[in-house]
């Protein structure tokens, strides 16, 4: 029983591990993303405004 237990925990441990790699190379990309986002942001602000120029 206490092996059952102790393969448990273990188990555990290791899914709680790999969740944190994930939700860590998840946060990494989260800010790519942003920082694309807000060079996208600014290019399309720009071509805007020369659109309205014409």
């Amino acid at each position: 029983m206490l092996d059952e237990l102790e393969k448990r925990i273990v188990s555990l441990l290791d899914a709680v591990k790999a969740l944190r790699r994930e939700n860590s190379l998840l946060a990494e990309e989260n800010e790519r993303l942003k920082a694309e986002r807000g060079t996208l942001t600014a290019r399309i602000d720009a071509i805007l405004k020369r659109l309205e120029g014409l």
